[in-house]
């Protein structure tokens, strides 16, 4: 029987109906549907299965993409950092919105954002940059069905692949020759550089870092801000902030060497590392005064971020563990620095063949370089 509450009653024609609500009307108005059974059980199951789904709330269709990206931009604001809200905030404003934006939201399927994406890439956009605002789309998408139980029209679009290439880094000689350079013209910035060659800091992190942060009783540095300049409605500001996860407030033991060269330039108060005063440098300028000592040492152009990427190959080719160096850099998982941020060079994979073949139980007349015998 039936029990209080469940909605199920036994009709007249002997069969057994169920009540669910599936959404709302225009004014707010809750829907119902039913579901018939020959059965009570047979009813009830149905209904369980309904009730079970997100309801389709069809009042969606009168709301346009903007509206909603307004409605979810509001309920993130306080929930994720300045950086990123800004970052939500640009591509929406800069791509959603002109593409998207006016349309009614049961009109945004599949095909029109697979339309989108086209667009996007044919304008010149890169595979990685067209995923990230499909991502934004997205998320927003997924807000709406959980809060709202609107039906998501990216279920069955396909993201643009993204192919990642390996990140070119130096090789030992060039970067023995950018140390050299760094240390025959020693000042603050040298400075920063040679500490993000050997402590694997990001260019924000290093331009937030104050002289305060650095211990040199016990060797070590903290890193608790970064600097990032960020886009706005009305132009750019820089934006001071805790860096970008949990995992990238850390401690890093900083080596003896680089230590002696810091103390060189060390000041008391709120001074920052690479201004020695309480203003600090922002990453494009860094940047620019990175890519001026690379011409000087007559060295090829390169990212800062490759200053990163060659700390994390060094750290693992010298023996340490990935788990000691995934911490160092601030990341939340092993994958990230194995995915991101470990590369081969040439010279290793050629070390690594030797070792291999001095494994490998060959013959003892095997052809090797001292008794090679030229044809």
């Amino acid at each position: 029987m039936p029990r209080r509450g469940e909605n199920l009653y036994k009709r007249r024609d002997g069969r057994w109906e169920g009540r669910y609500r599936c959404g709302t009307d225009l004014s707010g108005k809750a829907k119902y549907r039913s579901v018939y059974g020959k059965s009570y059980q047979e009813a009830r199951q149905k209904l369980i299965l309904l009730r079970t789904q997100p309801e389709q709330n069809h009042s969606s269709g009168k709301q346009t993409v903007r509206e909603l990206f307004r409605e979810w931009l509001a309920a993130i604001r306080n929930t994720v950092k300045a950086s990123t809200f800004a970052n939500y905030s640009m591509k929406i404003r800069k791509h959603l919105l002109p593409g998207l934006g006016a349309l009614y939201y049961e009109r945004l399927t599949p095909s029109a954002v697979q339309d989108f994406i086209a667009e996007k890439r044919c304008s010149g956009l890169s595979a990685k940059y067209v995923a990230d605002i499909v991502t934004v789309l997205k998320s927003m998408a997924k807000y709406m069905k959980r809060v709202h139980g609107y039906r998501s029209p990216l279920e069955y679009v396909d993201i643009p692949k993204v192919h990642k290439c390996e990140k070119k880094i130096y090789s030992k000689e060039q970067q023995s020759a950018l140390s050299d350079y760094l240390l025959q013209n020693l000042n603050p910035t040298a400075a920063g550089i040679l500490l993000s060659m050997y402590a694997g800091l990001r260019i924000g992190e290093i331009c937030g870092l104050k002289w305060q942060d650095i211990d040199f009783g016990s060797r070590t540095l903290t890193v608790r801000r970064t600097v990032q300049r960020i886009c706005t409605e009305h132009g750019t500001r820089l934006n001071t902030d805790t860096p970008k996860s949990v995992h990238s407030q850390r401690v890093i033991p900083v080596p003896v060497p680089i230590l002696m060269l810091l103390k060189r330039f060390a000041c008391a108060g709120e001074c920052y590392l690479l201004s020695g005063t309480e203003h600090l440098v922002e990453p494009r300028t860094m940047q620019n005064r990175f890519r001026s000592v690379l011409k000087k040492a007559g060295l090829p152009s390169v990212n800062y971020h490759c200053l990163r990427h060659m700390f994390a190959t060094n750290s693992l080719q010298a023996g340490c563990d990935i788990k000691t160096l995934s911490e160092i850099l601030g990341h939340a998982s092993v994958d990230t620095t194995l995915r991101a941020y470990v590369h081969s060079s040439m010279e290793r994979k050629i070390e690594c063949m030797n070792l291999l073949m001095k494994k490998a139980n060959l013959p003892s007349d095997f052809p090797s370089d001292e008794n090679e015998k030229t044809v």
